[in-house]
């Protein structure tokens, strides 16, 4: 059912409405609130309490008239009041800039109010911008658990709210994807229950029971979309590695891997010569050695007479990876390739001669690895290197350019395990819990804006010193929000570090020219980089001792924590400034967390717990579920049961019929 056959939907709103994602009726009903306001406690004017917001029913006695108010130095201010009566008193009701309000209200006519109380100047009782609707008619906003959303552009949190409620009078039928007999073994309600319980709830019970319903079936589908991927791979006939002597390949590390490593290296090898495909992650902390890992698995494939290859999120990485491998392998006879977008129709050419050919063993690069036209003479190995940055469907991708390769994933984002169940479901999981001996801890500050003039001279000291310094902001240029810009910042520090070789990167610059500042940078032809977060993942300058960040409030922990990681990767003692003139007490905390720990797993946990998995990453990527409604650190136990639902659903369950099969055979099409 088209969005446009709701009342008051016209073309001009239909369009509003469909630019945000919601063409259809069902989609607007699946757009969940975010939040609810209990206004089921009607209040008498006798009865009301300063300093909260309150519920009253009355009648109009004087309707809103406006009042200018003017300002020294700004445009006068438009208050409109009214006064409301009941039984007990009269509670004067005021509107800030909203003259329009004097034609929407009738004197002697029932209204509903939800507001702030405070005591007014003249020591009365005032209900400041309150909510309203006419007493007697559907109450939506007011008399009950009033659903919270967030309305697309166009639509007020009222008029949204009520186009949902329209949308719930117009639907029927909702059919119901989870089988009946799963629904009565795990105590779920019906789909139709629920969706009008979580909108509109009938009692605190009705709407605990219609969340539970809908975070078990978004959970459940989910994890039986990663039983479906895994399910293509496990148990099927893969490529049987011979054992071999790493020796080679390890002598050429300038370091003596870690027994994490050791181990993480050994479970791969055993997966490579097990019969089966090899699904797996490796997760390790900024800097405990995953490449490393990734270089002897690599070798492994190759002298089993196969082609690896490593999939980057970025240029600059792969171009990094390709360096790093280059130099690992050329001593050993292998051929290292490189498959990026900026390369030259030449070398592009000779690139994918070399990769169908077979006479490149190691192949690096982007997304471009995955391209049509891209032919592998024998691969046997895939990585992907920070997989949540791709989607699951690339990585598939990679893999069918070969017949059933080993895949290795890698992230040196610490991810919580409940999250990694969730992302990587599909994959076995291998964590490298231990740093190389002798890394130098970071030392991190958390200041205010105040303190900017001394952290100008820390980067001098660094700089004088022979090191290098980051500088990270959150925007590119000035007008995206109250925050520093890269453009700005460097223009700005250019005047106040004179004598300074300062770089500038971003995102929207061209991949050579990114590729060319990195180089300077990493040949300290450039003392200092302001960037934006493009340098968050693996970018590796050991010459780096001292990161600042601005704006560190507009970041989440495991974002500043992977930032932080883009120094310390020397001998020398290496420091990460949080600027942040931000008061909030949650921000506080999280900039102290900073502070307190260098555990990048501990602070996951935290980051999940106070954002959710939507915004774990800073942003949302091609990898991460969107979830609607599912909370994983505060939906545990309903995860632990989907997860054991869509186990015995995936591998039988005489219970369910046929018909049922086929219509959660259709959902997981639209999942996968």
């Amino acid at each position: 059912m088209h969005i446009s056959t709701l009342p008051g939907i016209g073309p001009k709103r239909a369009q509003l409405l469909e630019q945000a994602g919601i063409p259809t009726v069902a989609d607007l009903l699946n757009r969940f609130p975010r939040d609810y306001d209990d206004r089921s406690e009607l209040r008498t004017v006798e009865s009301l309490t300063p300093g909260a917001v309150q519920t009253i029913r009355g009648v109009l006695s004087q309707l809103p008239g406006n009042v200018p108010m003017p300002r020294r130095g700004a445009k006068p201010l438009t208050l409109t009041k009214a006064v409301l009566k009941d039984g007990t008193g009269t509670l004067e009701l005021v509107w800030f800039n909203q003259p329009y309000l004097q034609k929407n209200f009738k004197a002697g006519r029932e209204y509903i109010f939800t507001g702030a109380v405070r005591l007014g100047y003249n020591g009365r009782l005032q209900m400041q911008s309150p909510d309203y609707e006419i007493a007697g008619e559907t109450a939506l906003g007011a008399g009950r658990i009033v659903p919270l959303y967030t309305p697309p552009p166009g639509f007020s949190q009222k008029t949204f709210r009520a186009l949902v409620h329209q949308g719930l009078s117009k639907v029927a039928d909702f059919p119901d994807d989870l089988p009946a007999a799963l629904r009565e073994r795990h105590g779920l309600c019906h789909r139709a229950a629920a969706v009008r319980n979580i909108h509109f709830p009938e009692s605190d019970a009705m709407f605990l029971e219609a969340r539970r319903r809908l975070v078990f079936e978004e959970l459940f589908f989910m994890q039986l979309a990663l039983f479906e991927i895994k399910g293509r791979s496990a148990g099927q006939g893969g490529i049987v590695f011979g054992d071999v002597d790493t020796a080679p390949v390890i002598k050429q590390f300038s370091f003596t891997p870690t027994q994490a490593q050791e181990k993480v290296l050994a479970e791969i090898a055993a997966d490579m010569q097990s019969g089966y495909t090899m699904n797996r992650l490796i997760q390790g902390d900024v800097g405990s050695g995953k490449t490393a890992v990734a270089m002897a698995a690599a070798y492994l494939a190759i002298k089993n007479g196969y082609q690896a290859a490593i999939m980057a999120p970025t240029e600059v990485l792969a171009r990094q990876h390709f360096n790093g491998f280059s130099r690992l392998f050329a001593p050993l006879g292998i051929e290292t390739a490189l498959l990026a977008g900026s390369l030259s129709a030449a070398s592009r050419k000779n690139a994918l001669a070399h990769i169908g050919s077979g006479e490149a063993r190691m192949i690096v690069g982007t997304h471009a690895l995955v391209q049509p036209g891209v032919e592998y003479a024998r691969l046997g190995l895939v990585i992907t290197d920070e997989q949540h940055r791709f989607g699951v469907n690339q990585r598939l991708t990679l893999m069918e350019k070969g017949a059933a390769p080993h895949t290795l994933v890698m992230t040196a984002t610490p991810i919580p395990r409940t999250l990694a169940l969730i992302l990587y479901g599909d994959l076995d999981i291998s964590v490298i819990d231990a740093l190389p001996p002798g890394r130098v801890p970071i030392k991190t500050y958390a200041v205010d804006s105040r303190y900017r003039p001394r952290v100008h001279s820390f980067i001098r000291k660094e700089v004088a010193a022979g090191r290098q310094a980051y500088i990270i902001c959150p925007a590119i240029e000035e007008g995206e929000g109250d925050t520093h810009s890269v453009l700005q910042y460097t223009a700005d520090a250019r005047r106040a570090l004179p004598g300074l070789a300062i770089a500038c990167l971003h995102g929207r610059m061209k991949p050579a020219e990114k590729q060319a500042i990195m180089d300077a940078f990493c040949a300290n032809r450039a003392n200092v980089l302001i960037s934006t977060t493009v340098i968050e993942v693996g970018i590796h300058v050991p010459n780096a001792t001292l990161i600042v960040i601005e704006n560190a409030e507009r970041f989440g922990l495991s974002q500043l924590h992977q930032l932080r990681g883009r120094v310390g990767r020397g001998n020398e003692p290496s420091h990460c400034v949080l600027i942040s003139d931000a008061k909030a007490p949650v921000t506080q905390a999280r900039l102290q967390a900073m502070v307190d720990t260098t555990d990048g797993f501990a602070l996951a946990e935290q980051d999940l717990e106070q954002r959710g998995a939507g915004d774990f990453f800073g942003t949302r990527q091609h990898g991460l579920p969107a979830f609607t409604i599912a909370n994983l650190y505060r939906d545990m136990d309903i995860l632990k049961e989907a997860q054991d639902a869509a186990r015995i659903f995936h591998t039988t369950d005489s219970s369910i019929s046929n018909r049922e099969k086929m219509a959660v055979k259709n959902r997981l099409a639209q999942v996968l």
